[in-house]
């Protein structure tokens, strides 16, 4: 894999876009892959920019091992869309909003819906819990582990498409 960035975006940048950066970037460690895939997360709305993840959701990842350190940022679209190869929205708002954001047809292309990469199809958004009890925080870290289980076949899957076609281009 020549590198990938990827962006996870939700409301405010401190509960579900930070979570899925922390899992992933988990994941990707188990797999020896942390320096092949760059995550980062931002928020539509600047609200909370500079701010620490929400701590509610901060002590149910880390109680499955997953540290949120990062500070809250807005989306910047001038550069972001540059940027990043995948911008990943939480829920249909989310995605909404992004699509307002885009210059052009290739920053569009570069949208998609976390819960397009899960599993188990149990959810088609991933639930803000800002609102909710513990179960809220739990259902997400539940949603975004199933979610970036298959963002990681998709990456594998686009790994060997690139890796087939060099080699075309290397027998003509």
């Amino acid at each position: 894999m020549t590198g990938k960035h990827l962006l996870f975006v939700c409301l405010g940048n401190i509960c579900r876009s930070p979570s899925a950066e922390a899992v992933m970037k988990g994941k990707l460690k188990t797999m020896g892959w942390e320096l092949l895939v760059f995550c980062d997360s931002a928020g539509i709305i600047g609200f909370h920019s500079g701010e620490p993840a929400d701590e509610r959701m901060k002590k149910y990842a880390l109680s499955r091992g997953y540290k949120l350190t990062g500070l809250s940022r807005q989306v910047k679209p001038d550069s972001d869309f540059d940027r990043f190869d995948m911008i990943i929205g939480m829920d249909d708002q989310n995605i909404k909003d992004l699509n307002a954001l885009v210059r052009n047809e290739n920053d569009r292309k570069k949208i998609f819906r976390m819960t397009d990469f899960s599993t188990q199809k149990i959810y088609n958004h991933i639930p803000d819990p800002y609102y909710t009890g513990n179960e809220g925080f739990e259902l997400v870290l539940d949603l975004l582990e199933d979610a970036c289980n298959g963002l990681i076949v998709h990456l594998k899957s686009e790994n060997r498409l690139e890796l087939k076609n060099e080699r075309l281009k290397n027998m003509t």
